[in-house]
């Protein structure tokens, strides 16, 4: 199938991130964004990608009554995870919180993962991709300077890779910088297209 004949599908993104709305947007494809509040817990024995892979399936399962056979859901989950202590970063609960994530990062490599789920009436492909990040030392000044002008209460490890910390902290990356944003765009279009 060509990318051009996905136009007779409905696409469903199911995601308030405007991260995520905006990457989709730039790939050339139409879509209705429509979101589910569904529980964000996981079983506490998933590690690195078991958790999104778990997170994007539950959230793409939630649209079951609606999907048809020309309808495909979009979800993602993005994490941080700590491969020194095998800790995920979630979104942050407050300032503190968003504090410690920070310190937990600096002079740090990190994994971010996200998984996505692309689900029809008949037919469920979920992948991940892999992202190495490597931030420099950070001094608490910067820190509380970047989530006080920021607010990255929404982002997974308190942090977005294109605001000020991505411009100050991030040495280098290994693996797709859009995945850092929250949508593996190349991947997606891979998929999609075998889809």
């Amino acid at each position: 199938m060509s990318f051009n004949n996905f136009s007779k599908y409905k696409l469903l993104l199911a995601s308030k991130s405007p991260r995520r709305q905006y990457l989709l947007k730039e790939l050339g494809l139409n879509f209705e964004v429509r979101t589910k509040e569904v529980d964000e817990s996981f079983p506490d024995n998933l590690k690195a990608q078991e958790i999104p892979l778990y997170l994007c399936e539950k959230k793409a399962n939630a649209f079951d009554e609606e999907l048809n056979d020309n309808t495909v859901v979009i979800t993602a989950d993005t994490i941080v995870w700590l491969p020194q202590t095998n800790e995920v970063l979630n979104k942050p609960e407050n300032f503190d919180d968003a504090v410690r994530m920070l310190q937990l990062l600096s002079g740090k490599m990190h994994e971010v993962y996200t998984g996505v789920c692309l689900k029809s009436k008949n037919k469920t492909k979920s992948f991940y991709a892999l992202t190495k990040v490597y931030f420099k030392s950070l001094t608490l000044q910067e820190i509380e300077f970047y989530i006080n002008n920021y607010q990255p209460f929404d982002k997974a490890g308190s942090y977005g890779a294109q605001d000020w910390i991505g411009l100050v902290a991030v040495e280098k990356i290994e693996g797709t910088y859009f995945n850092v944003m929250g949508l593996p765009v190349k991947e997606l279009y891979e998929e999609l297209l075998k889809f």
